[in-house]
């Protein structure tokens, strides 16, 4: 079976002590982390910054020890012998302020634990903004 690969990050900052992540809505009204293809040549790692870049205009550092991943058929887009894999890595910014790249992105928030696991539609989503809460919360 083919696969499709993407990579992105769960995307925070401290905010008064306290995380707060990035989450964007898609144009379809799903509400998820920056994310993308990975381009010829490219690592995850590289693929995971320049897409952060690109839906957010953040410049992030990656944190080590974080990767997880997702997988799932793409029934939604009509290609159900097509497993989509994404890589997840946590990664952390500073002062600077959220851009949303308009064709990809409807919204971008900054958000608590809380109110991103209350805007997830996808379980998957939930685990893995759970994994990245937890690994902050062992550092």
């Amino acid at each position: 079976m083919p696969v499709e690969k993407s990579c992105g990050a769960v995307v925070f900052t401290y905010v008064d002590g306290e995380p707060k992540f990035v989450i964007i809505r898609s144009p379809e009204g799903f509400y998820g982390f920056p994310k993308g293809h990975v381009e010829d040549g490219e690592t995850e790692e590289q693929t995971a910054l320049r897409e952060i870049f690109e839906e957010t205009g953040l410049r992030v550092r990656l944190i080590d020890g974080f990767r997880t991943e997702d997988s799932h058929p793409l029934i939604r887009e009509g290609r159900p012998d097509v497993i989509k894999t994404i890589v997840y890595f946590l990664a952390e910014f500073d002062g600077q302020a959220l851009r949303a790249q308009e064709s990809e992105v409807s919204e971008i928030s900054l958000m608590s634990y809380e109110k991103a696991m209350s805007s997830f539609q996808f379980e998957s989503s939930k685990r893995i903004l759970s994994e990245a809460f937890d690994f902050l919360n062992r550092r």
